[in-house]
């Protein structure tokens, strides 16, 4: 998939979830839906695409029952994955029994089982465990090059050679860092720092205040990339939505940055794409 053609799937992607609606059944291609569980540290989505991977329908809820990758809120993540997963079910007119889900690179193991659980208890037959840029790199169709996923908790990074992950490290920086420093600065509490983060009337002023932590992130990946010839880094996740985080990112890296659009949407989208019945294959 080019970048523009990424781009345009991923706006398609988004309209469908802001709409509450599906892909109508004749525009789908013949085969088994596939279904993602993302368990973000912000937002929960679960999305659904076809046999080729066109986004069908898709649902989205505010959360913070994951906190870098580890779920500390079981019983309020299993409830929030079922609520959407019977949403999107009634909406589709048929139930979703396999789903794919993603966790941060390097979590440990009794993590991902944890998550892995998560899905399972909601209803669900998990049918592959990607980490998150490694699911984001589907989307974007790379080959060759980097994909930085800036989540709420974590930045994951994962480098690709000739279609192959060859190196994957995450840290605990993200958007929720950028929240905690906003709060700081203004004195007031981290719900009223979620609020104005995510207001794009404020967002220029915001960024001159998070911009320190976005330049952590950079030296993050800088120091992953060492050793390694990449000459593109591709951006995706909730927290590098603001206009000026490429900007940042090429100064600091020096290489090419690319962020997608609809960057929050990126890993959903590309954990979907495994989530079909072992031996079904994914494109």
């Amino acid at each position: 998939m080019s970048h523009t053609t990424a781009d345009t799937t991923l706006r398609a992607f988004a309209r469908l979830i802001a709409e509450g609606t599906c892909l109508p059944v004749e525009d789908r291609a013949p085969g088994p839906l596939k279904t993602g569980v993302d368990l973000g540290t912000a937002n929960i989505v679960l999305s659904v695409v076809d046999a080729n991977n066109r986004p069908v329908t898709g649902a989205m809820f505010p959360s913070t029952v994951v906190r870098d990758g580890i779920v500390v809120d079981y019983v309020g993540a299993v409830s929030v994955v079922r609520r959407l997963k019977a949403e999107i079910e009634e909406r589709l007119g048929c139930p979703l029994t396999f789903a794919g889900t993603a966790i941060p690179p390097g979590i440990l193991a009794g993590n991902v089982k944890a998550i892995a659980n998560v899905v399972e208890a909601a209803g669900f037959e998990v049918a592959d465990v990607s980490d998150e840029p490694t699911a984001a790199s589907r989307v974007l169709g790379l080959r060759d090059g980097a994909v930085v996923d800036v989540g709420g908790g974590t930045t994951g990074i994962s480098i690709l050679k000739n279609g192959e992950v060859i190196f994957t490290d995450d840290e605990a920086t993200g958007g929720t860092h950028m929240t905690l420093v906003l709060a700081g600065a203004h004195g007031v509490s981290f719900e009223e720092a979620e609020a104005m983060k995510k207001d794009p009337a404020a967002a220029r002023d915001v960024f001159a205040v998070v911009q320190p932590v976005v330049e952590k992130m950079a030296s993050i990946v800088t120091r992953c990339l060492k050793g390694y010839d990449v000459e593109t880094v591709y951006v995706v996740g909730g927290a590098c939505t603001f206009d000026q985080f490429e900007q940042v990112f090429r100064k600091e890296i020096g290489l090419t940055i690319v962020k997608p659009a609809e960057p929050l949407l990126v890993t959903p989208l590309g954990i979907a794409m495994y989530g079909a019945k072992p031996g079904e294959g994914a494109l």
